[in-house]
């Protein structure tokens, strides 16, 4: 979008001191950007991108120089107070991508730029970490003159050579005063440096080298150094999983690094990271840096400067990464690139492969998109001839595909009379890959012990007050939690209804399936692995860690277990509950199914011994699950994009998604039913305007949620219809509207 749709206001108080003018965006007033004049003494390191100190009112604030201009339509203009850091923040192509995600995302110009510049990063106070070292000024002299304690002193930097202030007088059991007596007698020397925190501190890996390629590997090379060598294309690389599609990219970077070039890698979750992390820093070493939200904002701070100042030239990291202020950008990988966790939740509501293909074409450079499930959006511009495809049928070392096995619960149900966790079948397997000194996965996607609390004799189930979902019940502090917005409650003891005492639980979570399988494997080492356990920075790391050293037998998990893994000795992995996420109000529901049911299949028989997967569903007929049992991409997505193509559904037409809420349920629904009227009446087909509905998720933390579905084959259409509704329909102050273009959830 050209920055000339962004008009610019300004205070009349102060005359500009040169005709130089600078527009720059305040987080405080985020839709637009402001008119300040450039004093004599800034021109020379006022640019765009810079961060600058701006009077804004009657306060002082921090800004980024958006463009410069020679003058501004206003006669009178405060002045640019300081400029805190002369190197730009964002360079000539991230301001360029911020500008067009505003547009096509339907978001303030400042939130793009707030986007790409982490708060660590943002904060005017942000500052690099020091320390003070002491060395000994003649190494080879013996100080006279000096105390027992003074020597002390000595006596450990002679051994040890420099160290830190506060290490030095640990060791040697001093206080302050004997150093600072030896300083000022020339005997050491202390210094002021600036330490890194990084995330890869603490991190010992064996360095490796590239491996032998198999030939569909060494095509799918080929094509990714040819796009390199001519820019922009994407290309998808399509290879079922364990088919070697790391290795692939981590020799395309190699080649990008003898070129010069820089690359970033976008893995979809936080999750993912560690084992992706330690397999390129024993290929790269420290050229590496880390970008994702788990990260303390000290490493992120002095990561992100690591990555601007030219240290590090590949980034890795979640959805974010893709802002990398890299120098000499020359390959964008997009890890997963069918994950849903690319797409961000808050405004701007991008999708983290799509800014960066849009990225790639703006430096130019290619894009390797890698996936064993392909989007079908990735999968329509295959077909269009918009993207390269590079397709990896068979598993490294040509190691097998696990055996996938469906069992029908209903039967089950009949012939044992109680509907039980872990089929016959299930059980009997573990059982024998224990025998066999082997490891097995166990995966559900669903958190907690219980999933509810109901009531036998009136019905009554247990509900968040503030959001309108079932509230779940924890084992591990007998707590019930709402998932939602984080409140909890202690467990009744009757039915707060109707007071009977024979309240109970119903459906299943990983608390409960570790418990069970606990009983029923009382020798084995069981451990799980999900959100509830991982609120501390390391837990996910030190499990994995457990797991992949074999002090673990069976891991039980969401679907942070369920891609991305490499455990050669897991044989064999169980699917609980294979349909949970198929009947919920998304069009999108089997595709998720299918892709997840594949990935976490992906994890059995990595090593030499063949793998096995056994699927446990309630619906063993639907096409997603009978696809999943033959790990069936062609034969699922085949049918599903016809179906979606009738009814111009993505990938063959853009959603845009309004969200309204509100604490009142009627202004919000009003709101919504004025929108939708008003947007009906200004588009006509083949665009689609749905009335004014309850989300699926009617209510969440305390506010009631409604939304409207815009579809059409053009999402420039769409959004100018929604730009004209919003300059007439006026939404009441206590009902906040959020717009999510290419939607890809339903909530």
């Amino acid at each position: 979008m050209s920055p000339a749709r962004f008009f610019s206001m300004s205070d009349s108080r102060t005359t500009p001191a040169v005709n130089r003018v600078a527009r720059i965006l305040v987080e405080a007033v985020p839709d637009r950007p402001f008119d300040y004049a450039i004093p004599d003494a800034l021109v020379p390191v006022v640019k765009p991108g810079v961060r600058v100190s701006v009077p804004f009112g009657h306060r002082t604030v921090t800004g980024v120089v958006f463009e410069l201009a020679d003058h501004s339509d206003h006669a009178k203009l405060k002045s640019i107070e300081a400029v805190p850091d002369p190197v730009p923040m964002l360079d000539a192509t991230l301001l360029k991508l911020a500008a067009w995600m505003a547009d096509y995302y339907q978001a303030p110009l400042a939130h793009a730029v707030r986007t790409m510049l982490p708060g660590a990063v943002r904060r005017a106070g942000a500052r690099f970490k020091t320390q003070r070292i002491v060395r000994l000024a003649d190494e080879t002299a013996t100080p006279a003159g000096i105390t027992p304690v003074q020597q002390s002193l000595v006596t450990v930097l002679q051994g040890s050579g420099a160290m830190p202030v506060p290490e030095l007088l640990k060791r040697a059991g001093v206080t302050n005063a004997p150093l600072n007596i030896l300083a000022k007698r020339g005997v050491v020397i202390i210094e002021t440096e600036t330490v890194t925190r990084t995330a890869l501190a603490c991190r010992t890996v064996l360095r490796t080298g590239p491996l032998e390629l198999m030939p569909e590997q060494a095509g799918a090379l080929a094509t990714t150094v040819e796009a390199m060598e001519h820019p922009p294309g994407v290309i998808l690389l399509y290879g079922v999983t364990g088919s070697g599609k790391t290795e692939v990219y981590l020799q395309a970077i190699e080649h990008a690094l003898q070129k010069g070039r820089s690359a970033i890698v976008l893995v979809p979750e936080i999750s993912l990271t560690p084992q992706t992390v330690e397999r390129f820093q024993a290929r790269f070493g420290e050229r590496i840096a880390v970008l994702h939200s788990n990260l303390g904002d000290g490493e992120r701070h002095d990561e992100w400067h690591r990555i601007r100042d030219g240290k590090a030239d590949i980034v890795i990291g979640a959805r974010s990464a893709v802002f990398a202020p890299v120098r000499h950008l020359g390959l964008i990988v997009v890890d997963e690139e069918h994950e849903p966790s690319y797409k961000q939740e808050e405004s701007p509501r991008y999708h983290a492969r799509d800014v960066a293909v849009m990225r790639a074409q703006m430096t130019p450079c290619p894009v390797l998109l890698c996936t064993a499930t392909p989007s079908f959006e990735s999968w329509a511009n295959v077909e269009r001839k918009k993207y390269l495809l590079s397709i990896l049928h068979r598993r490294a070392d040509d190691r097998k595909l696990p055996a996938v096995r469906i069992v029908d619960m209903r039967m089950e149900a009949e012939s044992t009379g109680q509907i039980g966790v872990f089929s016959r079948e299930l059980l009997e397997a573990i059982r024998r890959r224990l025998d066999r000194a082997e490891q097995v996965m166990l995966f559900l996607n669903r958190r907690g012990f219980a999933a509810s609390l109901q009531c036998p004799a009136c019905g009554h189930v247990v509900t968040c007050e503030a959001c309108s979902i079932a509230l779940t019940y924890h084992r591990s502090d007998e707590r019930l939690r709402c998932h939602i917005c984080g409140a909890s409650h202690p467990v009744p003891a009757s039915c707060p209804k109707c007071r009977d005492p024979g309240i109970r639980m119903g459906g299943v979570g990983t608390q409960r399936v570790e418990r069970i399988a606990a009983k029923c494997f009382p020798q084995a080492r069981i451990q799980r692995l999900d959100a509830d356990l991982t609120s501390r920075k390391q837990v996910y790391e030190e499990v994995l860690g457990a797991f992949r050293s074999g002090k673990i037998d069976i891991l039980v998990g969401t679907q942070m277990i369920a891609k991305g893994l490499h455990f050669p000795n897991v044989t064999l992995v169980g699917v609980l509950h294979a349909d949970l996420g198929l009947h919920i109000p998304d069009f999108r529901a089997g595709e998720r199914t299918f892709q997840l049911l594949a990935q976490v299949a992906g994890r059995a028989g990595r090593g030499d011994v063949n793998g096995e997967v056994i699927i446990q569903t309630y619906t063993p007929a639907h096409p997603a699950l009978v696809s999943a049992r033959t790990l069936d991409y062609d034969g699922f997505a085949g049918p599903e994009l016809l179906q979606r193509k009738e009814l111009g559904y993505p990938p063959y037409g853009h959603m845009v998604c309004l969200g309204l809420k509100g604490a009142s349920e009627r202004r919000v629904a009003v709101s919504a039913g004025e929108l939708s009227g008003a947007l009906s009446a200004r588009l006509s087909a083949p665009a689609v305007v749905s009335p004014a509905c309850p989300a699926p998720l009617a209510k969440a933390k305390g506010l009631f949620r409604y939304q409207v579905l815009m579809r059409g084959p053009s999402v420039r259409r769409l959004t100018d219809a929604i730009r004209s509704v919003l300059k007439v329909v006026s939404l009441p102050r206590d009902v906040a509207l959020a717009i999510d273009v290419d939607a890809i959830h339903m909530l």
